[in-house]
């Protein structure tokens, strides 16, 4: 089956290293930007603990990290072409 990315969608992907071919599933893709964007909120965690960060900057850095994942904010078929 053949998949059409919104355009502002693939050029958001790409900047996370991501490009999806019209046979990439939109939930594999959706669950790889998930992953990634856990990963950094748990590196941001464990600088936390290692006294790299402090407490009181946290959330900004958190606030930040989210910002770079806009598309998670939208459900998977928000993504296709219609």
């Amino acid at each position: 089956m053949e998949h059409r990315y919104k355009q502002e969608v693939l050029d958001h992907l790409v900047t996370h290293g991501v490009r999806p071919t019209r046979v990439s599933s939109p939930e594999l893709v959706h669950g790889f930007i998930a992953d990634l964007y856990r990963y950094e909120l748990r590196r941001l965690r464990d600088r936390l603990l290692r006294r790299e960060i402090l407490k009181s900057d946290y959330y900004d850095h958190v606030v930040e990290v989210r910002r770079r994942y806009p598309l998670l904010a939208l459900k998977v078929w928000q993504w296709m072409e219609p």
